[in-house]
């Protein structure tokens, strides 16, 4: 099964929550559309896990896109609606900024939303592309987190640079940027803590980490992306939200679309904090994990059960 037929399949629960639902609305309002018809639109979108400001604002939108355009047919609110979701989303999220060698990726997300397996995949892509990559084991908190990101390192072909559990996060990322120095690596990919929970802590640990990199690799680009769960829905933008306010998010993992996943927030995350998914999973393959295509995610919302456009 190809990755766009995978995506299809793991938009499964949000295609029934929403694009059956719309065109069954479109066809129930043919003809003049009126104030009945944007309501259960907007509640369609909630049921969706779009949430209440983006639900509303984008009902608002196509209402004015209908009447601007005088559309009648159902068909024709249809695509303006599809074309409505693909400008939300906009020409899709840059490929990781990492022309300096040494480079970062800095990489944030609870336990449980699958940050480790992430951490190896974008290792693996890296890697593909000719950059000599080592993992920087700085949740050194978690435990286990080592032992899973050693895996990670020996599937993708990579490093671990690592010091013992419970060791200062900040002093693994200083010993990662002294072996980069030394032609170990030339891109850095950093685990970082995630407890949310108790988030001064986090803002703590990540600021003193941040410090490190400003004074050892001032010019160096970096990434800092966080991974979200798609299963979780609202709670993932809630979890976002946060997280923004701890680091300088640059892009997001999305994870676990995989049958499951209320897809609506990926039109959330963007247009209520303006953050763009960089990466989207849907299962457990090494290449199982590939860039986000706006366009790609829209037509898989409204494909067919088996892919079909």
């Amino acid at each position: 099964m190809g990755f766009f037929s995978k995506l299809v399949a793991g938009l499964k629960k949000t295609r029934t929550a929403f694009t059956h639902a719309s065109d069954r609305l479109f066809r129930a309002f043919s003809g003049e559309l009126g104030e009945d018809f944007y309501e259960e639109l907007e509640e369609i979108f909630l049921l969706a896990d779009f949430g209440v400001p983006t639900a509303t604002a984008l009902t608002e939108q196509l209402r004015e896109i209908i009447v601007e355009r005088r559309i009648l047919r159902a068909e024709e609110a249809r695509e303006a609606l599809k074309e409505l979701l693909c400008r939300t989303l906009g020409d899709g999220e840059r490929a990781l900024e990492l022309k300096t060698k040494p480079a970062l990726v800095l990489v944030i997300g609870v336990n449980g939303v699958g940050k480790t397996t992430s951490i190896g995949k974008i290792a693996n892509c890296l890697r593909e592309e000719g950059r000599k990559v080592a993992l920087v084991a700085a949740d050194t908190f978690r435990a286990a987190a080592i032992e899973q990101l050693f895996t990670w390192a020996e599937r993708s072909g990579t490093t671990l640079i690592a010091q013992k559990e419970g060791a200062d996060p900040a002093s693994v990322v200083y010993d990662a940027i002294d072996a980069a120095r030394h032609g170990r690596a030339d891109t850095l990919i950093v685990d970082t803590a995630g407890r949310l929970q108790n988030k001064k802590n986090l803002m703590d640990e990540l600021a003193k980490i941040f410090r490190v990199i400003d004074r050892e690799l001032p010019s160096a680009d970096r990434e800092v992306l966080l991974v979200l769960d798609a299963t979780m829905g609202q709670n993932a933008v809630s979890q976002a939200r946060e997280f923004t306010k701890a680091a300088p998010i640059t892009g997001i993992v999305l994870t676990k679309i995989d049958g499951s996943a209320k897809g609506g927030i990926v039109f959330a995350l963007k247009k209520e904090l303006g953050i763009g998914v960089r990466y989207i999973g849907v299962g457990e393959g090494m290449d199982d994990l590939q860039l986000f295509e706006p366009r790609d995610f829209v037509e898989a919302l409204f494909s067919g059960e088996e892919g079909e456009q």
